[in-house]
């Protein structure tokens, strides 16, 4: 997986980019907040479930089903979330953990289409190292994963909410 801060990164990034009239900075906190929700699942291994489980990580956690099901509990109950776009916005932010997680080169792989299908998924392509669960972040193995997010993840963000706010700024 990869960390938790390139996870909330991309909400984050991408409600900059698209600008404060168009997601709310509640809407991409809260998608900032969701996108790092499916990897409470590591919870899982103090529980004694097993990684290859339904229920360990990277299952159920990180299916577009539970994205959907998240994304519409916050849309019933939170005023903010009940318009459609800011609805589409966190079930995004929260489909986009699973999709990171298949580009590691790491663990078994995500239950993307559970409960239909069980089989986990990578991408073909997988250049994000996998982050160390727990104290092994700290690491020379947790540093490689920080420098393969800061070159995959981070700098496409931050060209991207550049230019997004160079594009905004020129329109002005």
């Amino acid at each position: 997986m990869p960390t938790i801060f390139s996870h909330a990164l991309i909400p984050l990034a991408a409600g900059a980019a698209l600008g404060r009239r168009r997601v709310a900075p509640a809407i991409a906190l809260a998608g900032a907040a969701l996108a790092v929700l499916p990897d409470l699942d590591v919870i899982g291994f103090r529980l004694g479930i097993g990684y290859e489980s339904q229920w360990g990580h990277r299952g159920f956690t990180h299916s577009l089903v539970f994205a959907a099901l998240v994304a519409g509990m916050f849309a019933l109950f939170w005023r903010r979330a009940r318009s459609p776009d800011a609805a589409l916005f966190l079930f995004a932010s929260m489909a986009l953990h699973p999709l990171l997680d298949m580009l590691t080169d790491g663990g078994q792989g995500v239950m993307l289409l559970w409960p239909f299908d069980t089989t986990r998924w990578f991408l073909p392509w997988q250049p994000i190292r996998v982050s160390p669960i727990g104290g092994r972040f700290f690491t020379t193995r947790g540093l490689e994963t920080v420098w393969s997010e800061l070159l995959l993840i981070w700098l496409p963000a931050l060209v991207l909410l550049w230019l997004a706010q160079r594009h905004r700024r020129a329109r002005r």
